[in-house]
């Protein structure tokens, strides 16, 4: 059977060449993925991820590889660089595919709504009846042919004088009256219109989410926290920040690579603890190395706490989810060891 899998279809051409390449390191190196694990720093599963294509390795695991591997890293960033915009771009089409066919979804919702129904029907071997309100025809006045106001043309002065009586042509007949219920049929389909407007308004608020200026809601003027957007100050990749990274994957949302140090270290054992800290992300988590299965990491700010352990054979590093921070030294990882060792970072 052959070692890897084939690559996803809809897999960018760019992300599938540059995916590509990196097999063919690790095979050229003679690697296993535990093997790299170990080399590298980075987990078993995220390269599992990098080599089948789910995920774009990051910018620090390539250094790491070209440096196991013995490539030069400056052509491997270049073929990096490359991809990570294609990435970039596939994930900004995804993006739009989704707003789409929300806006389709919303179009659908409003129009089973329909229109007003019509409120004439012509007779069985006749023209339709005109609408009441319509111009009445007088002779000598022309209109345009189809058009019927809605309100009828008053009579201009020698109009009213032929009405009384008192032109030189005579009297003339009134306008006949209106046809009964022709105003209920106005208000109703006025009240009609503005209910269909203000359910598209409502709709588009709906989708945007904004309140008209641009800006986001942020309800009773509170400031918007990173849990709920990320700033557009972040570097390309970084998909979180603050709050909005807790309980995440680090290398998932870009925080590690060049972006991570070492924050804090002690031994426990024969394994090494760490807290791992991300200015970029206002981020922190703990990992282990060197460790066995069974034994566990956990890091703490505050009242939250995040947890990681190794459950497969040959994994020597596990780390946990992020745990927001404004500065690493609010930030405390403990190891738990199978043989019941356990320390903690000060």
């Amino acid at each position: 059977m052959p070692r890897w899998k084939a690559l996803p279809d809809e897999l960018d051409p760019q992300v599938k060449e540059f995916t590509t390449q990196l097999r063919r390191l690790v095979d050229r190196g003679g690697l296993s993925v535990a093997a790299l694990s170990d080399r590298t720093g980075y987990s078993r599963t995220s390269w599992e991820r990098y080599l089948g294509g789910r995920l774009l390795a990051p910018k620090g695991a390539i250094v790491a590889l070209a440096e196991v591997t013995g490539t030069d890293p400056v052509h491997l960033t270049t073929m990096w660089e490359l991809a990570e915009r294609a990435w970039s771009r596939s994930e900004q089409r995804h993006d739009m595919t989704m707003e789409a066919i929300r806006i389709s979804q919303a179009r659908a919702a409003l129009g089973e709504f329909g229109a007003p129904p019509s409120t004439t029907a012509a007779p069985a071997g006749g023209k339709a009846p005109r609408r009441a309100g319509s111009a009445v025809a007088t002779p000598g006045i022309a209109g345009p042919a189809g058009v019927s106001p809605t309100i009828p043309p008053q009579p201009t002065a020698p109009d009213a004088n032929r009405l009384e009586g008192t032109g030189s042509r005579g009297p003339a007949a009134p306008p006949p009256p209106a046809a009964p219920g022709g105003g209920r049929r106005r208000l109703t389909m006025f009240l009609a219109g503005v209910v269909g407007v203000a359910v598209v308004v409502a709709a588009v608020f709906f989708l945007t989410g904004n309140d008209g200026g641009g800006k986001k809601n942020q309800g009773n003027g509170a400031s918007a926290t990173p849990s709920t957007s990320v700033s557009s100050d972040l570097p390309a990749g970084v998909k979180c920040a603050g709050a909005g990274c807790t309980g995440k994957d680090a290398e998932a949302m870009g925080c590690s690579g060049d972006l991570v140090t070492t924050a804090k270290t002690v031994t426990v054992g024969a394994t090494t603890l760490e807290v791992r800290y991300s200015r970029t992300c206002g981020a922190a988590w703990g990992r282990i190395t060197g460790a066995a299965r069974g034994d566990a990491v956990r890091v703490t700010a505050g009242t939250t706490t995040e947890r990681g352990d190794i459950t497969a054979v040959g994994d020597t590093i596990a780390y946990t989810p992020m745990v927001a921070v404004k500065d690493a030294a609010e930030a405390k990882a403990c190891a738990t060891l199978a043989s019941g060792q356990t320390g903690c970072t000060t």
